[in-house]
């Protein structure tokens, strides 16, 4: 059984620990060029423009995008133990022929 409130954490902090890293780069003024390298590696020529850093928005960002990444995780654990929970454990017979 995974439990939701860790799962959720861990999504959570990675998604707004991946949008802190970015508002990093747009105050830093990184961020246009790293987003037009990318988009030329995949033979795009680049179609957006990085504005100027915004610190409210960026703090906005980061809540958002932790809380939708805490509501994936926590909804991605419950589902898996749900269908844990109401499949059959194929294992079970296996592991009894392997206990003394």
């Amino acid at each position: 059984m995974i439990s939701k409130n860790k799962l959720g954490i861990v999504f959570g902090a990675l998604l707004g620990l991946s949008h802190l890293v970015w508002a990093a780069m747009v105050a830093t003024g990184v961020a246009q060029w790293l987003m037009d390298w990318v988009f030329r590696l995949h033979f795009i020529q680049p179609p957006y423009i990085v504005t100027a850093f915004n610190l409210s928005y960026a703090v906005g960002l980061i809540v958002v995008t932790s809380s939708l990444g805490y509501l994936m995780g926590w909804l991605g654990a419950a589902l898996w133990n749900w269908v844990h929970e109401t499949s059959p454990d194929y294992r079970r017979p296996v592991a009894a022929a392997f206990q003394s």
